[in-house]
Order: C-alpha cells, then sequence, then structure tokens
C-alpha cells in the first residue's frame, strides 16, 4: 500500500505552500488586479454611456422644445404680418376708392360742365341756323 512518510509529508506540504504563495503573489493578485481594472473600465464606460446617453435624451428634449419655440414665434409672425398685411390692404383699397370716388365726381362735374358749354353753343348754333334757314325761305 501507500505509505505515509512524514518527512516527504512536509516536504511536499511545505513545496506546495511555497508554491501556492508565490503563485498568489505572481499570478492571482495580478490576475484578480486586472479583473478589477477591467470591471471599473467596464462599468465607467456604461457610466459614461449612461451619461452620455441621458445627456442625448436632455438635448433632444431642449433642441425639440427650442424647435417648437421657434415654430411658435414663426407662426405668431406670420400671424402679425398678415394681419398688417390685411389692414395694410384695407387702407390701400380705401384709399383707393376714396381716390376714384373723387376722380369719378370730378369727372361727372367736368362733364357736366362741358355739356353745358356744348349745349349752350348749340344753342346758340341752332338760332344762327335758324336764321339762316328763315333767310333761305324767305329768298326762295
Amino acid at each position: 500500500m501507500l505509505e505515509l512518510i512524514p518527512r516527504d509529508f512536509l516536504i511536499l506540504l511545505a513545496n506546495f505552500l511555497g508554491l501556492l504563495i508565490a503563485l498568489n503573489y505572481i499570478l492571482f493578485k495580478p490576475m484578480l488586479k486586472l479583473f478589477k481594472e477591467r470591471e471599473d473600465n467596464i462599468s465607467g464606460a456604461l457610466g459614461s454611456a449612461k451619461e452620455m446617453f441621458q445627456k442625448k435624451d436632455e438635448a433632444i428634449a431642449r433642441l425639440n422644445k427650442d424647435l417648437a419655440d421657434a415654430r411658435d414665434k414663426a407662426k405668431e409672425a406670420f400671424e402679425t404680418l398678415r394681419a398688417e398685411g390685411g389692414n395694410r390692404q384695407r387702407e390701400l383699397f380705401s384709399g383707393a376708392e376714396t381716390e376714384a370716388s373723387g376722380m369719378l365726381q370730378k369727372a361727372r362735374t367736368e362733364l357736366r360742365a362741358e355739356a353745358e358749354k356744348a349745349r349752350q353753343a348749340l344753342r346758340a348754333d341752332v338760332d344762327k341756323f335758324s336764321d339762316e334757314i328763315v333767310r333761305k325761305l324767305l329768298k326762295a
């Protein structure tokens, strides 16, 4: 059978413990340190990604709000300009209508004056023509 010799056992135990201590300093601690750094880097990157995602959402919300405000301002400016344009159009039409009415009244007055002048001229001519017709009839 297998015989356990205490001296060999102690040597093997010392060898195992020495190797375990050496591997702990040479391999296990650096590996655990690398794993910890990797975990920290990953969690930091995830934190940065979450922060960037949150900033992106805030920027999009702010951009949408600014866009809505700009649309509202543009709509308000459009409505104001539209109302001003309508008022200006009514003023111009009213002025043009008043001017046209004045011109029409002036033209009617001038036409009446010309018609009256023509009537008077024709009356004078009628008298002259009637006298001439009477003379021609009397001569004949």
